[in-house]
């Protein structure tokens, strides 16, 4: 890759990315002290709702991956900014009480909320609660989308993700879910802005053909895939999305960009 064309910065996915359940993807911390010493700017961008960004920026130090929360962008703080930005106070969360600590300056109710914020719920999605949040929405409650991922990978199984459960709610009411997470504009932009980059200066490397690869692309960014975490042949083989550039892992990337 010429000089003209090297990424100045990189947007990099964590789960199934830079890491995997309780590990770090193999050669991902030595990949990302190279790129770093030889000029490149890394940023954080996951669609991981379960905990804050301190947390997984604490993860990511216990990998040998220097981070602070500033250098994670999580859609719980693309979210705080867009509810902040139109004056919401009252919401109502589907969210792990561990990533609560994110929606502080707002009243969190279950009652008549004005909002209501999906995220990663996992097993205490139950049929109850589905139940609750249709009728709130029906009856007008704007529905916020942390992301609308299919599916993701933990203990070698692929499991339900955020996006089949905002797909039900839609579905349902009739009404569309407002997305602040991967693949919207604005996440992409903020983590590229804080580099000091433009979106033609950086790429995304990540295993989501849609959110990482598909979502960058389609506002000029390049997206490099990775074949670690849910990355699989035959959906990439039939898609209409081309990555830029597919590698076997992040542990690849110092070789393309550094040579």
């Amino acid at each position: 890759m010429s000089a003209r064309q090297q990424p100045r910065g990189l947007l990099l996915d964590l789960d199934g990315t830079v890491y995997e359940d309780d590990a770090p993807i193999p050669g991902a911390p030595e990949a990302i002290a190279a790129l770093r010493s030889g000029g490149v700017s890394v940023r954080f961008v996951t669609n991981t709702t379960r905990v804050p960004s301190a947390t997984i920026a604490g993860w990511l130090e216990g990998f040998g991956i220097p981070a602070t929360a500033g250098d994670v962008f999580t859609p719980p703080r693309a979210a705080v900014s867009w509810l902040g930005q139109r004056g919401v106070r009252r919401i109502r969360l589907c969210l792990p009480e561990g990533s609560f600590g994110e929606f502080e300056a707002f009243e969190i109710t279950d009652r008549d909320p004005e909002v209501v914020v999906v995220g990663d719920l996992g097993p205490a999605w139950t049929f109850d609660t589905m139940n609750r949040v249709f009728r709130q929405v029906l009856d007008g409650v704007e529905l916020v989308a942390l992301h609308r991922n299919r599916y993701w990978k933990s203990g070698g199984k692929l499991i339900l993700d955020v996006g089949a459960f905002v797909a039900a709610f839609e579905y349902a009411t009739g009404r569309t879910a407002t997305l602040v997470g991967k693949p919207s504009r604005a996440m992409f932009e903020a983590a590229a802005r804080s580099m000091g980059f433009s979106l033609s200066e950086v790429a995304m490397v990540g295993d989501d053909l849609r959110a990482d690869i598909g979502g960058s692309q389609a506002i000029g960014i390049r997206g490099f895939m990775v074949q670690t975490g849910k990355y699989r042949a035959p959906e990439v083989e039939a898609s209409e999305i081309i990555p830029d550039r597919v590698l076997a892992s992040v542990a690849a990337l110092p070789e393309l960009l550094l040579g």
